[in-house]
């Protein structure tokens, strides 16, 4: 197939294309005037003075306290948090958590 008639058809197929976009935005139209609303923006929370911990923040902590003999206080402190296992404790108490872990000495 030459060169041209590879373009014709590309051109045909673009035409298409149009006709067919004009078709939808032609039924669009004809439904009425519908108020426009921009999509919400997300509020950005409110960021404390201190950045959020991260649940790998958090374990590296614990780790480390368990691996110095505190496994049983960090498995005390996970349960007064209301969990079994670190996951599985809300990312909002993460700082609580920490520093009650900073306490074990």
């Amino acid at each position: 197939m030459s060169k041209i008639k590879l373009l014709l058809d590309v051109v045909s197929d673009l035409r298409a294309l149009a006709d067919s976009v004009q078709a939808v935005a032609d039924a669009i139209a004809s439904n009425g005037p519908h108020e426009i609303t921009k999509p919400e923006q997300p509020k950005p929370e409110k960021q404390s003075e201190e950045k959020q911990l991260t649940l790998e923040e958090v374990r590296a902590v614990l780790a480390e306290k368990s691996h110095d003999g505190f496994t049983a206080e960090v498995r005390a402190l996970l349960e007064k948090y209301g969990a079994s296992k670190l996951s599985q404790i809300d990312p909002s108490k993460y700082a609580a958590l920490l520093a009650d872990a900073e306490g074990l000495k």
